[in-house]
C-alpha cells in the first residue's frame, strides 16, 4: 500500500511542473544582483547611440592600468589612433607597456618622477603633473586620437595639483564628441565619477606582496 502511494505521489509530481529557479552567483544577494543589472538598462524611451566616452578605473586593487592598457591593445587592433599620458610613472621608464607601445608605434608620455609619495621634491612633481595636463589638453583637442589614456591621473585631484571641476568644465567644452578617454587611479572624486560614463571600482581581495611574493617582470612592471 505505502508503495503505490510513494507511486501516486512520484506520478503527481511530474504531473506538476517545478518552477524555474536561476542560481544566484555566489556571494552575491538578489538585490544586488537587481541593482547591477538595471544600471545596464539603458533609462526608458532612450535611443541607442555612439559617443566618446569616458572611464575611469579607480579603487585600491591591482589592475587600474593593467585594464586601460588592454582596452590600449584591442583598440591599436581596430586601427585607431591612441595616445598615452602617465602622469607617475617616471619619463626614463621602460616597463612592459612602453616596451610593448614602442613596438605597436603607439604614442606612450611618461611626465612623472616616478612614485610621487617617495618623491624628494613635491613641487617638482607638481609641476610634471601641471605640465602633463597641459599636455593632455593639446592632444585631446587636437582631434588626432581615437583613444586616450590619461594613466594615474586621479592623483592630480588628489595632491591639489589640479581643481578636479576646472578639468571637467574643460573637457564638457573641449573633448571631441567621439574620442574615447580613460582615466587612471585611486580615489577617484565624486564629480569625476557622475562625469564618467563607465566607472570601475577595483577593490583589492587578494595580492602576492602580501604572500612576500615580490613584484615580476611581465606582471607588475
Amino acid at each position: 500500500m505505502a508503495e503505490r502511494e510513494s507511486r501516486h505521489n512520484h506520478a503527481g509530481d511530474r504531473g506538476t511542473p517545478m518552477a524555474a529557479h536561476t542560481p544566484q552567483p555566489a556571494g552575491l544577494q538578489p538585490e544586488e544582483q537587481a541593482r547591477k543589472a538595471a544600471a545596464k538598462k539603458p533609462p526608458p524611451g532612450a535611443r541607442k547611440h555612439k559617443k566618446g566616452l569616458v572611464i575611469v578605473n579607480t579603487g585600491h586593487g591591482k589592475g587600474k592600468s593593467t585594464a586601460a592598457f588592454g582596452l590600449m591593445t584591442r583598440a591599436w587592433g581596430r586601427g585607431m589612433r591612441v595616445c598615452v599620458i602617465q602622469f607617475i610613472k617616471h619619463a626614463n621608464a621602460k616597463f612592459g607597456e612602453h616596451r610593448a607601445a614602442k613596438k605597436m608605434g603607439i604614442e606612450m608620455l611618461a611626465m612623472g618622477d616616478g612614485f610621487t609619495w617617495v618623491a624628494r621634491d613635491l613641487d617638482e612633481s607638481a609641476a610634471r603633473g601641471r605640465h602633463g595636463w597641459a599636455l593632455a589638453q593639446a592632444k585631446i583637442a587636437s582631434g588626432d586620437y581615437d583613444l586616450i589614456i590619461l594613466d594615474e591621473f586621479t592623483y592630480t585631484f588628489k595632491y591639489g595639483w589640479l581643481g578636479v571641476d576646472e578639468v571637467i568644465d574643460w573637457l564638457r567644452g573641449n573633448k571631441p564628441p567621439m574620442l574615447h578617454l580613460v582615466i587612471t587611479g585611486r580615489d577617484a572624486p565624486q564629480a569625476l565619477i557622475d562625469y564618467a560614463d563607465l566607472v570601475s571600482h577595483i577593490e583589492a581581495v587578494k595580492h602576492p606582496l602580501a604572500q612576500g611574493i615580490r613584484g615580476q617582470a611581465g606582471i607588475e612592471y
